[in-house]
């Protein structure tokens, strides 16, 4: 039956289409797609070709496709923005694709072939870095990270604001409003935004005072800070918020910490972040992940919402086993009476992280994290140079920076554009986001990045000016 579905696809049956229209309560499936744009639609454009009867001119068709297309492989990449580019090990791709471990990562207890334990030492790793003791095994993304967080110290202290820093992220910050709910709902909470003070890049002391009131469950702060910058007054902001009975939330990037001191060692109540860093490939934008982690007390563990791993003596001398604990307070246990819902998609990306943290170690780390922020501060250094260009805050950042475009007379959207024409995909538009940064750009710069990659950069950037 040429040009036809085979009949034992299903849905191909005579009358199933219409059936399935009759039950949307359409007329054809092209009212489905109305909503897209005309200029989004393809189907003027493809054209019918004979059919492909070999595997291996199918398999070359996709790769010539794929090679063609533009990606941070194929283009040098300066974006970050929350997706940085990092060197992964081949042995995290080797250990995460093993079928004991890609088939075992989530199932009954009888299908753990490894898997529990790989998940205790994430856990172990990640938390030595982190300087806490207790972690739980990683929620989707970082924004849900922080969404969690505030929740748990809505639910320690009963209190029901949570004060944010006004350049958050804008994508980290529509998450973080929609864990945070809606007033109308029980259990909401209210979002308060701090001011960042322009000179620095950093939270105004100040203005965090003023926030603080006897109403906020928690202070939540990043550093480095979705600006690149790096706080430097995290201990008196934490001391701020602790004055007030709210709990200190933080988010941090795990590479910084191989330099930086945890903020756990200023007194930070919970820390969260982003996994993606730690041996996972962007993939397109998915290979994210969000990690929760406290001391190890009490009153923070029974208000997590992730399933934890632990070790515990059997009851065979000498012998320990791995195993989950505190599952009932989970929505895997309790469904929805549990904490907050939570789901399974990344853990196998914790698997990654574990691979990647052991391969790596404490002096890796360090390494790995002073030659980020030399290749950044060099490379902004080396861009405030340019007719037109500015960096600011250069001297406070870790790995990502804001690039000034405005007295260039070009806008970011024509900067990139020029930029992608000559092999390089640029840093990303901040035009709109948060004021006074209309004309600038987030550049992101880490240990992938060589002297060649930069002087390309820079190269290209003084033709796009000057054109």
């Amino acid at each position: 039956m040429t040009g036809s579905a085979h009949p034992y696809m299903a849905n191909s049956a005579a009358g199933s289409m219409q059936a399935l229209l009759d039950v949307v309560g359409v007329s054809s499936a092209e009212e489905l797609f109305a909503q897209i744009p005309a200029a989004h639609r393809g189907d003027s454009n493809i054209v019918p070709s004979a059919g492909i009867r070999s595997e291996q001119q199918l398999r070359r068709m996709l790769e010539d496709r794929l090679r063609g297309g533009i990606s941070t492989e194929s283009h040098v990449s300066f974006l970050g923005g929350g997706y940085w580019k990092h060197y992964v090990p081949a042995l995290c791709d080797e250990i995460a694709s093993r079928p004991e471990i890609s088939t075992s990562v989530w199932g009954t207890p009888s299908s753990d072939h490894g898997r529990n334990q790989a998940w205790f030492e994430f856990a172990s790793q990640l938390g030595a870095l982190l300087d806490l003791e207790f972690v739980g095994l990683p929620v989707y993304s970082w924004g849900c990270a922080v969404g969690h967080a505030v929740r748990m110290a809505a639910r320690m202290n009963g209190r029901s604001v949570v004060v944010v820093p006004s350049n958050l992220d804008r994508e980290r910050r529509l998450v973080v409003d929609t864990y945070c709910g809606y007033s109308e709902l029980n259990g909401a909470v209210t979002v308060r935004e701090v001011a960042v003070d322009a000179a620095t890049g950093m939270i105004s002391l100040d203005a965090l005072a003023a926030a603080v009131t006897d109403e906020v469950a928690a202070v939540y702060i990043e550093t480095p800070n979705s600006w690149g910058v790096v706080e430097a007054d995290i201990a008196r902001m934490i001391e701020l918020t602790h004055d007030s009975g709210a709990q200190a939330i933080v988010g941090v990037d795990p590479i910084a910490l191989g330099s930086l001191a945890s903020p756990a060692d200023f007194g930070a109540d919970i820390l969260v972040g982003s996994i993606q860093p730690l041996g996972i490939h962007l993939n397109a934008g998915g290979g994210v992940g969000g990690f929760i982690a406290t001391r190890d007390e009490e009153v923070y563990a029974r208000q997590f919402p992730t399933l934890q791993v632990s070790i515990a003596p059997t009851t065979r001398e000498g012998e320990h086993a791995f195993g989950l604990t505190l599952f009932a307070q989970s929505s895997y246990g309790s469904r929805e009476l549990g904490n907050d819902w939570t789901g399974n998609s990344v853990y196998l990306w914790a698997v990654r992280a574990a691979v990647y943290l052991a391969l790596l170690g404490p002096q890796g780390m360090h390494e790995l994290a002073d030659t980020v922020v030399a290749n950044a501060r060099r490379t902004a250094e080396l861009i405030d140079e340019l007719d037109g260009v500015s960096v600011r805050y250069r001297d406070s950042i870790f790995k990502e920076f804001i690039v000034d475009f405005s007295a260039t007379g070009k806008s970011v959207e024509q900067i990139n554009a020029g930029l992608l024409a000559r092999g390089v995909l640029g840093g990303h538009d901040l035009t709109g986001s948060h004021d006074g940064l209309d004309g600038c750009a987030l550049y992101c710069v880490t240990e992938v990045i060589s002297e060649d990659d930069v002087h390309h950069l820079l190269g290209a950037l003084a033709e796009v000016i000057a054109a």
